[in-house]
């Protein structure tokens, strides 16, 4: 599969997975906090297969 997540979108997701995983060791979240390994890996990763499905990309042409 080809990279399509660039950007302020990588960068978001990567945010977004360690917040949700840190809130969740914190007690703050319940189990279901660890949803946050998905965003963070497709952002360490730079692949979202349903961003493949529906035939979106953010990542620069080219990058």
């Amino acid at each position: 599969m080809k990279q399509n997540v660039g950007g302020i979108d990588r960068v978001l997701r990567i945010i977004v997975g360690l917040v949700l995983i840190a809130a969740t060791l914190a007690g703050m979240l319940p189990v279901w906090g660890w949803i946050g390994v998905v965003p963070l890996a497709t952002g360490v990763f730079s692949l979202c297969p349903l961003y493949s499905v529906l035939g979106i990309c953010t990542k620069k042409q080219g990058s």
